[in-house]
């Protein structure tokens, strides 16, 4: 798999993304109970030497706590680590003044002087325009405390407004992070991907394994606990309904030694402008993502894929 540039003359980073949302998070992912710190480490550890040192956070992941531990672990290697962040455009933020003090949060929860990924975690600003928080970032990148600038689950059309303010400072929009997967493909009929392919910017891809659908590790006869077990995806009449999808995924999986799971994901990688974030909590959950990387979907396989799960 070929590593990425991001933006005009960018970083270079893997075509893979170790996701922390779950990094210190207790509301949704409990941390603290089953993981903690000790297995965030080792999964760390585990990303760079796989070779795979892009990690995604944000400020609100684990209030904070996400961010900190990056920082900490990063202090404790010599290897280069690329980062991306996000800023969360609340009602309370309505200036330039507070997003350059929220960057100034995030690099100082990470310990380092710049971020080369900084995106802006969602399109509704509250009492901030766009030409304000656009123009901002760019004077960030200007700065040197920013590499990149991207947005998350931004539409097509406030993708083009994000490019069109900051091409007139000579910063190109980089990502758009958004939710995409075999199972989950809004994206190719709403404008977003076409946008960014036209527009250059890479789609990260968010929960690329449908919250662990696309793992094959759920049946209709186990009843998933936590969250899941509200998801309607997660029921017996919506496991049957992927069975066809899983059962291709183990097809092919079973011709390169490969998991369903890392099928599903090397689908994502394939196309080129797509890379998946893949969230972890433990240095066996790396381990299964990296074996998406190192090999490739022949044409005939990428379109039956593709025609099984074609909305």
């Amino acid at each position: 798999m070929e590593p990425i540039t991001l933006g005009q003359n960018g970083i270079t980073i893997p075509p893979l993304c170790i996701g922390t949302w779950a990094w210190g998070d207790k509301l949704f992912w409990n941390y603290g109970d089953a993981y903690g710190e000790e297995q965030l480490q080792a999964a760390f550890t585990a990303a760079l030497d796989a070779g795979v040192t892009f990690f995604d956070t944000a400020e609100v992941y684990g209030l904070g706590l996400s961010e900190e531990f990056l920082g900490k672990f990063m202090k404790q290697t010599s290897q280069s680590v690329q980062i991306a962040t996000k800023f969360g455009p609340l009602p309370w933020r309505w200036d330039g003044k507070s997003v350059s003090e929220a960057l100034t949060a995030s690099l100082k929860r990470l310990q380092v002087e710049r971020i080369e990924l900084y995106q802006v975690h969602w399109p509704f600003t509250f009492f901030l325009s766009q030409e304000i928080l656009m123009n901002t970032l760019a004077d960030e990148v200007k700065r040197g405390r920013i590499g990149a600038v991207g947005v998350s689950n931004y539409s097509a059309s406030q993708m083009r407004e994000a490019h069109q303010i900051l091409a007139a400072r000579e910063v190109p929009l980089a990502v758009n992070q958004v939710r995409y997967s075999l199972l989950t493909r809004q994206i190719e009929t709403n404008g977003i991907l076409q946008t960014a392919r036209d527009l250059d910017v890479i789609i990260l891809a968010y929960s690329p394994l449908a919250q662990g659908l696309l793992t094959g590790k759920y049946t209709p006869s186990q009843n998933p606990t936590g969250a899941r077990s509200i998801d309607p995806r997660f029921s017996q009449d919506g496991l049957n309904k992927i069975a066809p999808v899983l059962s291709l995924l183990r097809k092919i999986g079973e011709k390169y030694g490969r998991t369903p799971a890392q099928v599903a994901l090397n689908w994502l990688i394939a196309q080129g402008n797509v890379i998946p974030i893949a969230g972890v909590k433990n240095a066996e959950q790396v381990k299964q993502n990296v074996g998406a990387l190192g090999w490739k979907l022949t044409d005939d396989e990428f379109g039956e894929l593709d025609q099984i799960t074609r909305l």
